[in-house]
């Protein structure tokens, strides 16, 4: 054979030692998170690791997993196994472990511990991207995407059935302890008393453990119910609306009151008995309408804001409510309290109208459009209005204008994009932590992996030692 091929053996020494900045190309990802991590303040986790005596084995480098995980999160494999698995398959992950590899348990156990402190790396993130120009606050899109909970559908139940099913575990307890009751005086009789008891039957503390669970499960549903009443009654006369003209006043004033009325009616039929349904796998997740899926899902209502200059997240939250209506105003000021300062305008779809949140809205001297007329508006090829009070007129005539149509209009080219590229182009449509307090955390977590990718992608290259 003529053809001079290059050597390609398995077996070929190194003549030198293999550096881990070889493994990887200038410009890589990986990189760019390991740089990024190393400007992060994680003083929060390490003063988890402090002793006074020094005691114990070394640990894994806290910078070391956070970097793992902000990667993983980023190319959407957050999985503790899966991260595991890549320190050995994966240039990239084994560059970012320095050649080290920490096992699933490991990884899990530091995520789950330091779960609130790796949230609130997202202000930490988004200070960069300001610091990079690419957030100017002139208009922020606010929208809500509902992610599946790590709960099953089938595993929820109602008031009334979980009433059912704590009768009949009770009943099937009592007769488990009867009967071992029965046997234990039988052993008596027969062998003398003072002998060592045996250990609960595995049959009777599964079934115990299922009874327990019911009976949280009712007691929170019930807790749940109390509180709204209890907050229904608090509130008599809802938010003070904006001052009207004379002529409009009372209208107002009574729609707000036979709003509160309705309010106060059905937290107190929710008190006597309650109607959601209590999911046993993960409590704080709800039954809601998944509108690009067409169906119902058990999970929650992740809401999102984003800046117009390249689409960074500036405000990511996670609420059980399944409707957005109520959600302008918290999204707002999570916005001015991370970013340092409100955005000038705000712009959301129809599912967020609440004519006293937009109100409050206005007072605070922001620019806010959102449509008071959803999708279901129009009937019969004419518009039929959703609200009718002067605010709403107001709206409408404003969202007629050229402006304030052009406006309105940039809205899904902002937010939309962002909630495709989270949910189709990464995956991540279910969430891997269960209660909101862990779905609240990871959703921050993708949401500032979001952010890092668009410092990465704008070549912004953090201050290095």
């Amino acid at each position: 054979m003529s053809k001079r091929f290059r050597t390609c053996s398995l077996e070929q020494p190194f003549l030198l030692p293999p550096s881990l900045q070889e493994w990887l190309p200038e410009g890589h990802l990986a990189r760019f998170v390991a740089d990024v991590a190393a400007q992060l303040d994680l003083s929060e986790i390490y003063a988890h690791y402090q002793r006074q005596d020094g005691r114990g084995l070394a640990a894994y480098h806290p910078e070391m997993l956070t970097r793992l995980l902000l990667y993983a999160y980023a190319v959407g494999e957050p999985s503790s196994r899966r991260i595991e698995q890549a320190t050995y398959d994966d240039v990239a992950f084994r560059y970012l472990a320095a050649d080290q590899h920490p096992d699933h348990d490991t990884i899990a156990s530091f995520r789950q511990q330091h779960l609130e402190s790796l949230g609130r790396l997202f202000v930490q993130t988004l200070r960069l991207c300001q610091k990079a120009g690419l957030v100017k606050l002139g208009h922020v899109a606010i929208d809500g995407t509902k992610l599946e909970a790590n709960a099953s559908r089938r595993r929820s139940m109602s008031y009334a059935q979980l009433g059912e099913q704590e009768r009949y575990w009770k009943e099937k307890v009592d007769e488990m302890l009867r009967r071992a009751a029965e046997a234990d005086e039988a052993e008596d009789r027969r062998w003398g008393q003072g002998q060592p008891a045996d250990p609960l039957p595995a049959e009777l503390a599964r079934a115990q453990s299922r009874l327990e669970r019911l009976q949280q499960a009712k007691r929170e549903l019930e807790q749940e119910a109390r509180q709204k009443l209890e907050q229904a009654e608090r509130d008599p006369a809802g938010r003070e609306p904006e001052p009207p003209r004379q002529s409009d006043e009372a209208r107002l004033r009574a729609t707000q009151a036979e709003k509160q009325k309705k309010r106060r009616y059905r937290a107190r039929r929710q008190a006597e008995c309650p109607q959601r349904a209590q999911n046993l796998t993960d409590p704080d997740s709800r039954r809601m309408r998944d509108n690009g899926r067409g169906s119902i899902v058990q999970g929650y209502n992740a809401q999102l804001a984003v800046d117009a200059q390249v689409q960074v997240i500036v405000a990511a939250e996670v609420t059980q409510e399944v409707v957005d209506c109520g959600q302008l105003v918290p999204m707002m000021e999570h916005t001015a309290h991370n970013a340092g300062q409100p955005a000038e305008a705000v712009t959301a779809d129809a599912g967020y109208w609440d004519t006293e949140a937009v109100q409050q809205a206005i007072r605070a001297g922001v620019h806010v459009l959102v449509s008071p007329d959803g999708a279901g508006a129009r009937q019969a090829g004419r518009w039929r209005h959703m609200a009718n009070n002067p605010l709403a007129q107001r709206m409408r005539a404003e969202l007629a204008t050229e402006t304030g149509s052009a406006l309105y209009r940039l809205r899904q080219a902002i937010v939309e994009p962002v909630i495709g590229q989270i949910k189709n182009v990464r995956g991540f449509r279910r969430f891997a932590l269960r209660r909101l307090s862990g779905v609240s955390a990871e959703w921050r977590i993708i949401c500032l992996t979001h952010n890092l990718l668009k410092l990465f992608r704008y070549a912004w290259h953090p201050a290095t030692a």
